[in-house]
């Protein structure tokens, strides 16, 4: 029952937090040099409430009841550390959002609007790169050298032995 809550938590930020990482691009790039305030305000007040309101409480929570669901079901696969990996790339383009949101803000009449593609295909490719793993649960044995998966013989440079 308790996993079933946190998967339909998971799923349900997941949904709002990738509209807010697709819908937000695209309202900062109909932001115009020389619009009249008005407009300005309105979008401006549009994209801070959008990042600050809902994509970054949907990801705050999303990231939240996936760290419970990798504990939930004791995942510890590799397929899940690259994907692990990938939700890191996620955040960091939130992040380069939440730069441009501030940009946009800050620099009203200077700040020149960018198309939305170069910021929509990044997020787009590691969307579908983590619902593929996740959907996929790929085997990824030869996914590291294999000198990293065996011992090599060597001491500790320490004389302490790890507990």
């Amino acid at each position: 029952m308790i996993l079933s809550l946190v998967k339909a938590l998971h799923i349900a930020a997941l949904i709002i937090w990738c509209a807010g990482l697709i819908g937000l691009p695209l309202m900062l790039s109909k932001h115009e040099i020389g619009e009249g305030q008005a407009s300005y305000s309105q979008l401006r007040l549009l994209t801070h409430r959008g990042y600050a309101y809902l994509a970054t409480p949907a990801a705050i929570v999303a990231i939240a009841a996936g760290t419970a669901l990798i504990f939930l079901n004791e995942v510890f696969t590799l397929w899940m550390f690259v994907k692990l990996l990938a939700v890191g790339v996620l955040v960091s383009l939130h992040a380069w959002i939440g730069h441009l949101v501030v940009l946009m803000s800050e620099r009203r009449g200077q700040y020149a609007p960018r198309s939305a593609l170069p910021m929509l295909v990044p997020i787009a490719i590691t969307m579908l790169t983590i619902l593929f793993l996740v959907l996929g649960k790929p085997v990824l044995d030869n996914f590291a050298p294999g000198w990293l998966s065996q011992p090599l013989g060597h001491e500790l440079p320490v004389d302490e032995t790890p507990i």
